[in-house]
């Protein structure tokens, strides 16, 4: 007998076959843990039900389940890739609690189900010309399947691999029955049947053999190659064009200018819960303590001091060209450590992250479609609440070192804090002067007794087509600024009061997005800004609103392509008190608007093209500036 003992096959690539499976493609990188593999009746998920199958046998079966279940999902998984946010600080967003999307499952007419009596098969009849062949290898070697709906389909094609791997599924069993000293089981005829189809089909079973040994080599090599076995690499490259026009009078239009920002993410995990995120940026924006250099600038509707601007893009940096910190500059492409927060999870429910370069929106969810700077919206005004952005909190490089918690209190409702210092690497404060009562380090010293914000955000999802968030920040500046960057009137937020003077500042936002239809959401927030005076020798207060809404496509006109319009009021002057100016000197008060359109073209899954335009009515809230006009044509690679 022993000649008869033929090599092993996986039971599971036979059910495949007798099932009448249609042709699969086998798909070489295709790998999961070595364990033998069935699918579950009820729910397509695996089990172990196979304990008797030799190692090739269950790779080969493995291969060909897998390929086949991966062919009839790939669609769906491509497109849920194409949809998300592409931008590389999406890296950061790992940690944080997502309820996982089910990939679409097989057809319930494609799970199999082990039978144990041929009648149970309802399509497969007495007189049917293969039947007595079916019901031998149902019930005296049972290595056959068929449907849940008892239905065994046995006028479908196969291939001949797929016949290969069914007939070394059936030699498998009859090894199984003569190592259990139930020979008496086989017969002598079957074993001879056996043996003719194993030499007919030499050829396809070497091949698959051949197959599995290829993939096994390729897998080592990668294993031993790869980057690292705790980080993963990500990275985003935006290069832009800008154009505008309008401005301030008697400004003459700012050249075309041609920008880029660069940004590299390492992402690393010690126990595959936690995560280390480090950061690096480079990008060639202009503009420094005076916005020297800046398109903001160029316009006249940049403040004199940071560049603080309603005409800035969502891709470039709140200070460009300057560590705000010491008023030191930054030149232009200069490598800088833009995040470093480490994330990790001490209960079920409870996460915590801390880290010494780090953003609110590293934190809290964007419930906004229209956040993402190198894929969304084009300008600063539309990603995000002004909440999220005022003491520096999206900077763009990273600015407060900060520590919070995020508590997932249902699957619908969680509730996320943090406390961030903009200074807390400097043990004291610098005794000289850039500007009459402004230190060279303006925004203080120390974890505790310089700038900082307290911030917490409740999201609540009622409805898995509605999305809302609830912000509250309350924060300190050492200068009179709202640290948005949002308006040239966020620096000398207090109008008519010293620059030098401290502040507090209390926030309240909320955001909204409604999904009408899985490719249409409507979307806006609203916010308002509390500023008081904080120096006892100063009584003055002014109030900020803002307000956006808009409509935001996907897979328009082409799948994975984005559009979004929308209309709004940037951040404006609503109420002032004490010695607080409502309108500054020299300005003739109206109310700013804000309306824009774009159009993200993916090109492929690593590149997407995004033109639009923004124009600004009113402009700063003056009248006097002329309606301006934006123009953006953005190229985004993320690897």
């Amino acid at each position: 007998m022993a000649k008869y003992l033929l090599a092993s096959a996986s039971g599971m690539g036979f059910l495949c076959l007798i099932a009448g499976l249609s042709p699969v493609q086998a798909l070489p990188s295709l790998e999961i843990a070595d364990q033998n593999v069935a699918v579950n009746q009820n729910d397509g998920s695996y089990e172990n039900n196979y304990s008797h199958q030799s190692n090739l046998a269950k790779k080969i079966s493995r291969k060909l389940l897998i390929a086949n279940e991966t062919q009839k999902n790939l669609p769906s998984i491509n497109q849920q890739q194409k949809n998300q946010d592409l931008e590389v600080d999406s890296a950061v967003n790992l940690w944080q609690p997502i309820t996982p999307q089910p990939v679409s499952s097989s057809p319930t007419s494609y799970k199999l189900a082990q039978v144990t009596s041929v009648s149970q098969l309802s399509d497969v009849q007495p007189t049917d010309w293969a039947f007595q062949a079916l019901q031998s290898l149902v019930e005296r070697y049972g290595c056959i399947a068929g449907y849940p709906n008892q239905t065994y389909r046995g006028n479908r094609a196969m291939t001949r691999y797929e016949f290969a791997a069914g007939l070394n599924a059936c030699l498998d069993r009859i090894n199984e029955l003569i190592a259990t000293a139930t020979g008496d089981l086989v017969k002598k005829e079957d074993l001879a049947a056996l043996q003719k189809l194993q030499e007919q089909f030499a050829a396809e079973l070497s091949t698959l053999r051949g197959r599995v040994d290829a993939v096994e080599a390729r897998t080592a090599e990668l294993e031993a190659n790869q980057f690292s076995t705790t980080t993963k690499l990500n990275g985003e490259v935006i290069i832009a064009g800008v154009g505008a026009s309008g401005g301030a009078p008697n400004n003459s239009d700012s050249n075309i200018i041609l920008v880029n920002r660069v940004r590299l993410n390492l992402t690393t995990s010690f126990t595959g819960k936690d995560s280390l995120i480090t950061g690096l940026q480079a990008y060639n924006f202009l503009g420094g303590a005076t916005g020297e250099g800046s398109l903001q600038q160029s316009l006249g509707l940049a403040s004199p001091l940071l560049s603080s601007s309603s005409a800035r893009t969502s891709f470039e940096p709140q200070f460009p060209g300057l560590n705000v910190n010491t008023l030191s500059s930054v030149g232009a492409n200069s490598v800088q450590l833009y995040k470093l927060l480490y994330i990790f999870p001490v209960a079920n429910k409870l996460t915590l992250f801390a880290g010494t370069a780090a953003e609110t929106s590293d934190a809290f969810p964007a419930i906004t479609p229209f956040y993402g700077e190198g894929q969304e919206s084009i300008s600063r005004f539309a990603g995000l609440n002004p909440v999220l952005r005022v003491s520096g909190g999206t900077s763009g490089t990273g600015l407060a070192s900060a520590a919070g918690f995020i508590f997932n209190i249902s699957p619908n409702l969680d509730l996320r804090a943090l406390y961030g210092s903009v200074n807390a690497n400097l043990p004291e404060k610098s005794a000289a002067e850039a500007l009459p009562g402004v230190s060279t380090t303006p925004l203080g010293a120390g974890l505790f007794s310089g700038s900082g914000i307290i911030a917490t955000q409740l999201t609540f999802k009622p409805s898995p087509d509605l999305d809302i968030g609830l912000n509250y920040a309350n924060s300190y500046h050492e200068i009179n600024i709202l640290g948005t960057g949002l308006i040239s009137g966020d620096i000398g937020a207090l109008a008519g009061v010293e620059a030098g003077t401290p502040v507090k500042l209390n926030s309240v936002g909320g955001t909204v997005t409604w999904r009408l239809s899985p490719k249409i959401a409507l979307s806006g927030y609203g916010a308002a800004i509390f500023v008081d005076a904080a120096s006892n020798s100063v009584n003055a207060s002014t109030t900020f609103t803002s307000w956006m809404a808009g409509v935001h496509f996907r897979d328009l006109f082409k799948s994975g392509n984005t559009a979004g319009i929308l209309f709004g009021q940037p951040l404006f002057r609503s109420d002032t008190g004490g010695s607080a100016q409502l309108t500054p000197t020299g300005e003739n008060r109206a109310t700013p608007y804000h309306l824009e359109a774009y159009y993200r073209l993916q090109v492929s899954d690593n590149i997407s093209i995004t033109p639009g335009a923004f124009v600004l009515f009113n402009p700063e809230g003056n009248s006097n500036n002329e309606t301006t006009t934006v123009g953006v044509l953005r190229t985004t690679f993320t690897f």
